[in-house]
């Protein structure tokens, strides 16, 4: 994943080297500057106990991805709450407390971390999915999505085209049953942002203000495959929100 674009698309190399294709690459970015981040040594630690090849039990793994105040954290709870699930996220607990250390890093050690936040998070799923059905907040498509749009200078048509490998999930990462992708209109996610009043990130901070780089990440999200994000407008109210959520659970996945 992420090695090059198709012939004549525009700028390959920022991806490639602002996200780590797989587990060892990103190893081997993290090494790069443990002595200088101590923190980046903390995850190596705990990438390193992580077996490889995660493989999920026979529950099935559910991920809603979306921009901030899509909804993620309402739909995922009552997802959760209806089908007796555990709820994750990413980046998980274990690692989420060193977030603003790495967001303050260059591009390439920042999408280390957040990529390494994927891994530890599979071996969670791998464990938890033998016991119960798993709801994921965020996962690696948004990892991916915002590395091609921050990446990726310009309109929507000036990302990897759709069929660009830099849209595959990578192979040695534990997949998903199903992606449900949550988008609300503009002008109501940026309302619901302005009523929580929450710290933001650079990233979400700038989707509020540059609606290209929104747009950017968004046609990103819908340009994943393998797995694909299911689109669902997460506009009404939480109870038809649910009830669509639910419906594509029971086609799309098998208790």
């Amino acid at each position: 994943m992420l090695r090059r674009c198709a012939p004549g698309s525009p700028g390959p190399g920022p991806v490639v080297r602002a996200l780590p294709p797989s587990a060892s690459a990103l190893r081997q970015r993290l090494r790069q500057c443990a002595e200088r981040i101590p923190e980046a040594e903390a995850v190596l630690d705990l990438l390193e106990k992580c077996p490889e090849h995660q493989k999920k039990g026979g529950f099935p793994v559910i991920v809603f991805e979306g921009l901030d105040a899509t909804g993620k954290t309402t739909v995922t709870q009552a997802v959760k709450d209806t089908l007796n699930g555990v709820l994750l996220q990413s980046p998980p607990a274990c690692i989420s407390q060193w977030r603003t250390v790495f967001d303050d890093e260059p591009a390439p050690i920042k999408r280390a971390f957040y990529a390494a936040g994927n891994y530890i998070l599979a071996s969670e799923i791998a464990k938890a999915s033998t016991q119960a059905p798993v709801i994921i907040d965020r996962y690696w498509h948004s990892t991916a999505a915002y590395t091609i749009a921050t990446e990726t200078n310009g309109k929507v048509q000036d990302l990897p085209p759709a069929q660009d490998e830099v849209y595959q999930w990578p192979e040695d990462l534990l997949k998903p049953d199903l992606v449900l992708l949550l988008t609300v209109d503009p002008d109501e996610r940026v309302r619901r942002l302005q009523h929580r009043g929450l710290e933001k990130t650079k990233e979400e901070a700038e989707l509020e203000t540059n609606s290209l780089f929104r747009q950017r990440v968004e046609e990103s999200y819908r340009r994943m495959v393998n797995p694909a994000c299911q689109e669902v407008d997460a506009s009404p109210s939480k109870e038809e929100v649910l009830k669509t959520v639910l419906q594509l659970i029971k086609k799309h996945c098998a208790f």
